[in-house]
């Protein structure tokens, strides 16, 4: 039988139960990384887009964040403001884009730290909006707060394709998530991906497949798009596994990098 074509962004709890095992990790280093590289380190507003299921918004806000964060997608925002609601902590989220979003009625700029993790970024396939999109992030920050946006660097070279493949679990619900990538194509600067999740819910199982697109990056094209955004001042990199005590260079020896940028 065929796996059903659906957006696993439809299906949040799902990926939520993917990516939810990182959680702890990345919200640690996000705030050790902003009590190091944020001036001053001071204040507790955060920004979030591309918010997702909401698992960074809940863990920050129970840390004592006041967070706000915004999602494409109507799924997910229900999705994670419904964990909040039953977790009886308080976050502000609404549906918008990363290249055109606004702050609503109520919400103010500002913000101490804002981050987007885990390649979300990529989702902008157009330059344009690649940049538009980071100097609307920048212009919510107050001076001196500090910018987190992980990505997946691209290797023009490769010519294999690259498979990635997660198992998580929570109760009865059981997700295998297999991701194909296909080897980008260096002119457009875009690469397939397909992912497919093998659900199984109370001894049920089925399939779902998600096609996409992302924007290729190599550590040049990532340092020329931040040059056309001088408000945000680079200062480190570091990969995915969140060690604060180990940063690295900002080149293409590491796919996973995680940059820290500064408001100016």
């Amino acid at each position: 039988m065929p796996p059903e074509q659906r957006d696993w962004y439809d299906t949040p709890l799902y990926y939520d139960i993917v990516f939810d095992d990182g959680t702890l990790k990345e919200a640690d280093f996000l705030e050790e990384a902003y009590a190091q590289y944020a001036t001053p380190a001071k204040g507790h507003r955060l920004l979030e887009p591309a918010c997702g299921s909401g698992r960074l918004a809940l863990e920050l806000a129970s840390r004592g964040w006041e967070v706000s964060g915004f999602d494409g997608n109507a799924h997910m925002i229900a999705f994670a403001q419904q964990r909040l609601e039953k977790a009886g902590v308080k976050a502000r989220l609404w549906e918008d884009w990363m290249q055109s979003f606004t702050l609503p009625k109520g919400v103010k700029g500002g913000f101490d730290m804002a981050h987007c993790l885990v390649s979300t970024f990529k989702y902008l396939l157009k330059e344009k909006d690649a940049a538009e999109c980071l100097r609307r992030v920048a212009a919510t920050l107050r001076p001196g707060g500090v910018f987190f946006l992980g990505l997946h660097l691209t290797d023009y070279d490769r010519e294999e394709d690259e498979h990635e493949r997660w198992v998580a679990k929570r109760g009865s619900i059981a997700v295998v998530c297999n991701t194909h990538t296909w080897p980008a194509d260096r002119k457009t600067r875009l690469e397939q991906l397909r992912t497919r999740l093998k659900i199984t819910d109370s001894g049920r199982t089925h399939t779902q497949e998600t096609r996409w697109q992302f924007r290729t990056y190599s550590a040049a094209q990532m340092k020329a798009l931040l040059r056309k955004v001088p408000e945000l001042e680079y200062l480190e990199c570091y990969d995915f596994t969140y060690d604060l005590t180990d940063p690295r260079k900002f080149d293409d020896s590491y796919a996973d990098v995680l940059l820290v940028l500064r408001k100016r």
